[in-house]
Order: structure tokens, then C-alpha cells, then sequence
């Protein structure tokens, strides 16, 4: 945590970088959420305006700073009303899942512009083009992981409710009050970075190696 605000602060052209890339990743994010849950029979995140690529209609204030400054945020969460469902428990693993399937399409396309451009364009030493692809990639993919994990109220709470509520009721009550603590605490803490840096790090180079042999192809 430490070391980005470092980074931001050293070189204060990183919030002009950084900023287009969270915009994108929460308003993608929360319209996928809302375009599932309307082709599935979900209304309501339309009719209250969410189904839209306005990141207005999307940002939490919180959830906006700790992905600007720490890497690791969130949005605010699209309303949905599982009645409207006729599978409860299977539409609401797809809905939760969109955003995620969503970020990581988005940072795999981004993944073609970035090697492109350095590879095809001459790009590799523009520092706006770096700084803004890179982030793009890294902001979606830090969102996708993030809202893998079950602590509400991220997506991957949601799945995990679905599957398995019905045999640890308790530890989903408790999450469901407690888990927004709990997640500023591994944020402000750090406890979480570590691993999902690692996680997209890993994830970047993948991308990274696909994106060279099909450009190199062109």
C-alpha cells in the first residue's frame, strides 16, 4: 500500500494514468452485473438506471479511493431482486459472475492494444500509452480477483451464499454484517495485496505471451 502511494506521489501523472483505467473497470463491472440480471427477467437494476456505462451511476466514494490508491476496491453494488428469476440460485451465480467474466475479457483485449503497440506501433517508450494500457490491464484484473473473494459485499460472497448457505448459515450471517470491516481491514492492512499482485502479475505474463504470438502473426 505504502509502495503505490509512493509511486502516485513521485510521479503525479499516475492519477491521470490510473484514473481512465478505474472508471472503465467499475462502470464495466457494474453494467454486466445489470445487463445479466436483465436478460435473466431482472428489471430492477434498469429501471433505477444502472444498467448504463455512466460510471456516475456506479462509484462508491470509498470503493473508488482504495482502487485508485491502494489497487484493490469496489463499486456500488447493482440492485437486484432474485425473485424475477426462474432459477434462483443458478442466475444469481451468472449475474455475480458477469462483472468478473466481464473485467477479465476486457483486460485480455487490453492485453492485444498493449503488445501491439509496443511490438507493431513504436509505443514502447510513450509514457502516457504505457502507464494508461498497463493500468487498464492491471485494474481489471485486480477487480476481476477481488470480487472472487466471499466476504460480502463482493461478488464471490454471493456465489459462495448460493452454494452453500444452506449448510453454514452462521458463517453468511456474519459476513453479511461484519464483511465491509473486515475488508477495509485487509486493505488497510495489506493482508490481501500480496497475494492477488502475485495472482496478476502471473495472470499480465500469460495474457502478455498470447497477445505477442497473435500480433506477431499479423
Amino acid at each position: 500500500m505504502l509502495s503505490r502511494f509512493t509511486q502516485l506521489f513521485q510521479n503525479p501523472l499516475q492519477f491521470l494514468y490510473v484514473l481512465p483505467a478505474v472508471l472503465i473497470g467499475l462502470t464495466v463491472h457494474e453494467w454486466a452485473h445489470a445487463y445479466a440480471a436483465y436478460r435473466l427477467g431482472d428489471p430492477t437494476a434498469r429501471n433505477l438506471g444502472r444498467m448504463t456505462l455512466n460510471p456516475i451511476a456506479h462509484i462508491d466514494p470509498i470503493g473508488f479511493l482504495m482502487l485508485l490508491l491502494v489497487g484493490f476496491g469496489w463499486a456500488k453494488p447493482v440492485p437486484v431482486n432474485p425473485r424475477n428469476f426462474s432459477n434462483l440460485r443458478r442466475d444469481d451465480i451468472i449475474v455475480s459472475l458477469a462483472g468478473i467474466v466481464t473485467n477479465l475479457i476486457l483486460a485480455f483485449l487490453f492485453s492485444f492494444v498493449y503488445v501491439a503497440g509496443i511490438l507493431k506501433w513504436g509505443l514502447g517508450t510513450n509514457e502516457a500509452f504505457m502507464g494508461i494500457m498497463g493500468s487498464i490491464i492491471t485494474i481489471n484484473l485486480a477487480l476481476a480477483l477481488f470480487n472472487l473473494l466471499p466476504i460480502y459485499p463482493l461478488d464471490g460472497s454471493h456465489v459462495a451464499e448460493s452454494l452453500l448457505m444452506r449448510k453454514i448459515p452462521r458463517v453468511f450471517m456474519f459476513l453479511r454484517q461484519y464483511g465491509q470491516f473486515i475488508l477495509l481491514a485487509l486493505l488497510i492492512t495489506g493482508a490481501v495485496s500480496s497475494a492477488l499482485s502475485y495472482l496478476i502479475s502471473g495472470i499480465v505474463s500469460g495474457f502478455f505471451t498470447v497477445a505477442a504470438w497473435f500480433v506477431n502473426l499479423i
